[in-house]
C-alpha cells in the first residue's frame, strides 16, 4: 500500500523489516530538524502538565460528587483499579510522549497538537464544573 507521497503507510511500516526501516530513518530525519524538536518539546512538556491537571480536576469534580468519568475506557479503570488508574494514565501519558518526542514528524506534531489542544478543553470543562458545583 502506498499514500500519494509515495511512502510507505503506517501499517505496513509495523508489520515488514524494510517498513520499520523506513520508519526509523524518517524518525531521524524529523529528529535531526530541529524546530521539529523544539515543537515536540514543547507539546510534550504541555501535554503532561495538561495530564496532570486532568488527573487533578477529575479526581477533584468526583470526590467533590459533582462530576462522573465521561470516558468510559477510563470509568471502567477507575472502577476496576481504583486509585491505580492515576498511574495506569501517567504510563500511557509517558508512552504517548516517548512517542512524539521519538517521531517529531510535522504531520505527528499537528495531529498531537490538536489533542493537546482537546485535552485543554476537557481539563477546562473539568475545573468549570467543579466550581460551579
Amino acid at each position: 500500500m502506498r499514500v500519494n507521497d509515495g511512502k510507505e503507510v503506517w501499517v505496513r511500516a509495523i508489520f515488514s523489516a524494510q517498513g520499520r526501516d523506513a520508519l526509523s530513518d524518517q524518525a531521524k530525519k524529523s529528529r535531526a530538524d530541529a524546530r521539529n524538536r523544539r515543537l515536540a518539546w514543547i507539546l510534550v512538556i504541555f501535554y503532561n502538565i495538561i495530564g496532570l491537571l486532568d488527573i487533578a480536576s477529575t479526581e477533584i469534580a468526583i470526590s467533590a460528587g459533582v462530576g462522573e468519568e465521561a470516558n468510559p475506557v477510563m470509568r471502567a479503570a477507575m472502577e476496576n483499579f481504583g486509585p491505580a488508574w492515576m498511574a495506569a494514565k501517567l504510563i500511557l501519558q509517558l508512552l504517548i510522549s516517548y512517542m512524539v518526542w521519538w517521531f517529531p514528524h510535522r504531520f505527528v506534531i499537528a495531529m498531537f497538537f490538536v489533542a493537546v489542544a482537546w485535552n485543554t478543553l476537557v481539563v477546562g470543562n473539568n475545573f468549570s464544573i467543579v466550581l460551579s458545583g
